[in-house]
């Protein structure tokens, strides 16, 4: 069967991360896609696919994405669409094949929104020779008519489109799932909870998948997990701080919010755990690691341990009614300071053992907007960097890092140990940048 041709309607944000999320749910569903007529300027992409079932399966969990369509043609003005539409070599079989079926037309407006003379546009199309019944609730077929317009300037918009497309509606994308999981309407949340939109598009970039077990070793209150559950994936998250674990009562912890999206089913458990001082089993097959490593903004960053280890040494021999003080369940171990390119470090070389070859490890790490710094991107020979998407704010950004464990034959470069930074991030972040 010849290829079809679609198009696929992406949104004008985030725009750095949607070429990896599309590419990252192509090869999850086992699709070879052209990217190379891909544009970050422009929301739209006609790619050609097998059939309807590869392009739905593609973008039915997208979060950049609107939806994707059967393409049936564009032009500058509806003169000029309707002669692409005749032209079309697919013309005659997509007119035929839904001849009968109950449908309807909604309108897209990009950049711009023109409400005039719908009805106009509509009828317009009355050579389609549609003999279904129009049904604007619960249609067999959705034509949609999307317009591209160019703001006059920023404060006026256009009410004359530059570019209309054409097409029948295949699959409309997961961006609903932002509403369901807005931070607004969570029982359980933090003042360092990430965004459920980047959350979720992280969760696509790292291809958690359905049955798989995805494990967040800084799970905090638990954003990446609920990500990772949404898209099916056993998840499993620990932290240092086991306030975060404990929450707030039964009512107001990371299992409430498992409970309250109906997914408890995918919440495995969460444990108060030093990551550097990992205490899962070695044969747990971890499929995906997911995380939001501490920057150590609210506090410095922290391990197990002493800073003085001889001192130390004397308060582990103190009893309490005959018992060692550290065998008790409300003893609280000493933490030292840890920097963010060891927590780094230890993060890769832990997924490098512990996930399988073709897994994947995505994690976020922020960054000064310095013109005279390099950002140094921490790198294993075990794995290959797969892509670094940057989120920028005003003075500095984070990244998005994938990688994928490539195994011990990969050989590829390492730079573990080199200090990234002249700087702590947490004091310039603090100093405003000016450090």
């Amino acid at each position: 069967m010849s290829p079809k041709k679609y198009l696929v309607y992406m949104v004008p944000i985030n725009v750095n991360f949607r070429r990896p999320e599309l590419e990252s749910l192509a090869d999850l569903c086992g699709l070879t896609v052209d990217f190379s007529d891909y544009r970050e300027d422009s929301p739209f992409f006609v790619v050609e696919l097998g059939n309807d079932s590869q392009a739905s399966a593609w973008i039915k969990r997208s979060i950049l994405t609107k939806a994707i369509y059967e393409y049936w043609g564009e032009g500058n003005d509806f003169e000029e669409l309707h002669r692409s539409i005749k032209s079309q070599p697919f013309y005659g079989l997509y007119q035929r094949s839904y001849l009968n079926d109950t449908f309807k037309f909604e309108f897209e407006a990009y950049r711009g929104s023109s409400k005039a003379n719908r009805v106009d546009k509509i009828e317009s199309f009355g050579y389609l020779g549609f003999q279904g019944k129009i049904d604007m609730k619960n249609p067999q077929q959705v034509y949609g008519i999307i317009e591209q317009y160019k703001p006059i300037s920023d404060n006026v918009g256009s009410t004359v489109p530059e570019k209309i497309y054409f097409g029948r509606l295949v699959q409309r994308s997961d961006r609903h799932a932002m509403e369901v999981y807005d931070l607004k309407k969570r029982p359980y949340k933090g003042t360092t909870s990430f965004e459920a939109e980047l959350s979720l598009v992280s969760a696509n970039i790292a291809q958690v998948k359905p049955g798989s077990i995805m494990y967040d070793p800084f799970a905090g209150t638990g954003s990446f997990l609920c990500a990772g559950g949404h898209y099916g994936a056993l998840v499993v998250g620990s932290d240092i701080d086991g306030r975060m674990i404990r929450g707030k009562g039964a009512a107001q912890n990371i299992n409430s919010n498992f409970k309250y999206y109906q997914e408890s089913i995918q919440f495995l458990d969460v444990i108060t755990m030093d990551f550097t001082h990992n205490s899962l089993r070695e044969n747990l097959v971890i499929d995906t690691i997911l995380c939001d490593p501490p920057y150590g903004i609210r506090e410095g960053i922290k391990v197990l341990g002493a800073k003085d280890p001889e001192k130390y040494a004397d308060k582990e021999k103190i009893e309490i009614n005959g018992k060692k003080a550290y065998l008790h369940r409300d003893y609280i171990p000493a933490k030292k300071p840890y920097s963010l390119d060891n927590l780094l470090d230890d993060l890769l070389q832990w997924a490098s053992e512990r996930l399988p070859q073709g897994g994947r490890l995505a994690f976020w790490m922020p960054t000064a907007n310095d013109d005279n710094i390099e950002t140094i991107v921490p790198l294993h020979s075990n794995l290959e960097l797969r892509y670094n998407c940057v989120q920028e704010f005003n003075k500095w950004s984070r990244r998005l890092l994938v990688y994928i464990n490539r195994g011990p034959e990969f050989n590829g470069q390492s730079n573990s140990g080199i200090k990234r930074s002249t700087q702590n991030f947490r004091e310039r972040y603090f100093s405003n940048f000016k450090k």
